[in-house]
């Protein structure tokens, strides 16, 4: 950038800034902590070199993406950005936990609310006054289901419809 003021990679290695500079485009005179906290982080020889390997039109992502790394590393220095995505990572698997949670029991609401109209459409009138009289009439229930109170472990209950309830131990 000859003749103005050095980009920020020149004037914190204290060198000229020459038309060539491949920093200059990339780490601007008014932003210093942005080539700073890169090169304490890679060096300025290394990020030199991944500059030099990429095409141009690749290189303002690639000094995003060392930028972010770097200050996640500074913040972090054994995991890094690795440490905030899993962390995200592990939000983003929570959140979807919850939200399923939630339309499951959406889902729950939905279909208790549901149920008397599907009953009443399915059912015609002819079978809702069957149902009516089969609910208000307790015994017609079959017998089988009137089960005693067991206390013993050891005897299983055995059903003949027309024979009264009977226990009968398992060890005979």
């Amino acid at each position: 950038m000859g003749g103005t003021s050095p980009c920020a990679s020149c004037k914190l290695l204290r060198r000229r800034c020459s038309k060539e500079c491949i920093f200059a485009p990339y780490f601007p005179s008014d932003d210093p902590r942005k080539f700073a906290i890169v090169h304490k982080v890679f060096g300025a020889s290394n990020i030199s070199k991944m500059l030099q390997e990429l095409p141009i039109h690749q290189r303002a992502d690639a000094v995003s993406s060392l930028v972010y790394e770097a200050n996640a590393r500074v913040r972090d220095p054994v995991y890094g950005s690795v440490g905030a995505i899993s962390y995200l990572q592990s939000q983003v698997s929570q959140l979807q936990m919850q939200l399923a949670v939630a339309q499951a029991e959406i889902l729950c609401i939905q279909m208790q609310q549901q149920e008397p109209t599907l009953a009443t459409q399915l059912v015609d009138q002819d079978d809702k006054s069957m149902l009516l009289s089969v609910n208000n009439n307790y015994e017609m229930l079959p017998q089988f289901l009137n089960f005693p109170s067991s206390s013993s472990s050891s005897s299983n209950i055995f059903q003949d419809p027309h024979e009264p309830l009977k226990r009968e131990s398992f060890w005979t």
